[in-house]
């Protein structure tokens, strides 16, 4: 492997094709404004480089970056790249993952509209993260002890795994399917709406309106607050140890609450039950 150090580029493509390269030190960034410096690439390594150019890494594979900054103006900086690892490093371009594979994120601050679309085979942990459209259509997912502040995040995800998080974020997980929530808390207006397996377990659920038009979603031992008109039109099997303001048309299934301020049902199909444990009664 070759080793550059200390090296400033800025020329268009100034290293591309490369295969086989140790970057440190070095600085993407200059008068040329030049870019796609390392597309077309493998086996890069880079290791407290900074990056204030456009598109570095595109169409590359085994990559690994190491307490690098790409700064706001490094704008979809990895594309239809893969096997790509990612440590200690800033991304705070927009646009700065999409259609790769096999993408390790740990100890970052990732700040970027769209970061992540269409990609697959991303674990991300001990991480934050903020943007709007967060992860869209991206599949095969496992975050664990990431903060994120956004909106629209999770939509169409699919095969995903997340574990000790704090997600902030509206309109999270719509038409998510097969996606597994443990042990975080999940802030926002109108959750997981027309989700397929969704499962959330030992989560506080915040925000208005959650959890509507769902088939096969499931909550176990979870905590609402501030929750109306919830599970509207939804299969659901839920076992909620918190008070919920009111329950709208369950369309089947059975939701379980310590309490619940308001039952709505003016929706002749909608025949689930909803259990309070206090009062160890049922409506239909």
């Amino acid at each position: 492997m070759t080793t550059i150090s200390d090296k400033i580029f800025d020329a268009e493509r100034a290293l591309y094709g490369s295969d086989g390269v140790h970057l440190k030190n070095c600085k993407f960034d200059g008068e040329a404004d030049g870019e796609s410096a390392l597309k077309e690439s493998r086996s890069i390594i880079a290791e407290d480089c900074y990056f204030n150019l456009r598109y570095p890494f595109w169409h590359d594979d085994r990559i690994h970056l190491e307490r690098c900054e790409m700064t706001e103006l490094c704008r979809a900086a990895l594309w239809y790249s893969s096997d790509v690892s990612i440590k200690d490093s800033i991304l705070h371009g927009i646009k700065a993952l999409r259609e790769c594979r096999g993408v390790s994120i740990e100890g970052c601050d990732v700040s970027s509209l769209e970061f992540g679309w269409f990609s697959s085979g991303i674990t991300m942990k001990d991480s934050s993260a903020s943007g709007e459209y967060f992860m869209l259509r991206a599949s095969d997912l496992s975050f664990s002890n990431v903060e994120l502040h956004g909106k629209y995040s999770f939509q169409y995800v699919t095969d995903a795994l997340i574990e000790d998080c704090y997600l902030d974020t509206k309109d999270a997980f719509w038409h998510a399917k097969n996606v597994t929530v443990r042990n975080s808390v999940v802030k926002g207006e109108y959750l997981g709406w027309y989700s397929d397996g969704l499962t959330l377990e030992n989560c506080t659920i915040i925000g208005t309106q959650p959890l509507c038009y769902c088939k096969n979603l499931s909550l176990i031992n979870c905590r609402t607050e501030g929750c109306d008109l919830a599970f509207e039109r939804s299969e659901v099997e839920a076992d909620i140890r918190s008070d919920v303001l009111s329950i709208k048309n369950v369309l089947c299934g059975c939701v379980t609450v310590d309490s619940v301020g308001e039952i709505i049902t003016d929706e002749p199909s909608a025949r689930g039950v909803v259990v309070i444990r206090s009062k160890e009664s049922a409506s239909v």
